[in-house]
């Protein structure tokens, strides 16, 4: 299997919540794409690893992607250790993306932050003739960062999701355990920050949208200076 791009998350819905429309236009356009979930989110609060598992298939389904496996890294304990990378590169050797998603590297959740780490080095790792993984070296062209939840940051550039919007709504809610449990499930005293995180990725959605004069976005951050040859088409209206 070679990919186009491949997305890396610490968990479960986390790819669908950030860059789930974008990975379903790339897959509309006839690129190859895939989901790597450092973990199978089995200390999330709710659902099981099981009920977890059969919702990213059926995510997956919807978001048209080729391939999705779970790296097996424990829940709450994402780290950029040894171990984590020289796995990590070796799947990067087995599916040889020219772009990859990771995280940004600021982040609440420590398994974010750490994701983002991990994914950079795995990736840089996995291009390393020496390194004592099996398969060919190979290292991305292109690592770029999901910012969605990054609010102090000017994205890079966004990519209009307006026609992938419905299908990406119907990838997130297909985490029925996370974002519509059972009326009969005990509620909790803890606060859930995801009980209103659908409603808050819908409205950054369309903030990030109107950044570039379409309804619905996605942001995303790169280190490098972007090249442009075309000045005169270049889009997005000025005044």
């Amino acid at each position: 299997m070679r990919l186009d791009l491949l997305a890396i998350a610490a968990h479960p819905d986390d790819v669908e919540l950030t860059c789930g429309g974008t990975l379903i236009k790339m897959a509309q356009r006839g690129y190859k794409t895939g989901v790597l979930d450092l973990t199978a989110g089995e200390m999330g609060t709710r659902g099981t690893p099981q009920t977890r598992a059969k919702e990213s298939a059926r995510a997956a389904k919807l978001m048209g992607v080729s391939w999705r496996e779970v790296l097996d890294v424990p829940d709450s304990d994402v780290q950029p250790s040894r171990r984590h990378k020289l796995r990590l590169a070796e799947v990067i050797r087995g599916v040889r993306p020219r772009t990859v998603i990771i995280p940004y590297w600021e982040a609440r959740h420590p398994d974010h932050y750490h994701a983002s780490t991990l994914g950079y080095e795995g990736c840089f790792l996995a291009g390393l003739k020496k390194a004592p993984i099996p398969g060919d070296p190979h290292r991305p062209f292109k690592v770029l960062y999901s910012m969605s939840f990054v609010a102090d940051v000017r994205p890079t550039f966004v990519v209009d999701i307006t026609a992938q919007y419905e299908r990406r709504r119907k990838a997130i809610l297909a985490y029925g355990s996370q974002f519509r449990p059972a009326k009969s499930e005990k509620k909790g005293r803890v606060y859930l920050a995801l009980d209103e995180l659908e409603e808050e990725m819908n409205q950054l959605s369309r903030h990030y949208g109107r950044m570039i004069n379409v309804k619905y976005g996605e942001p995303f951050f790169v280190r490098e200076l972007m090249k442009v040859d075309d000045v005169v088409e270049m889009q997005v209206r000025s005044i």
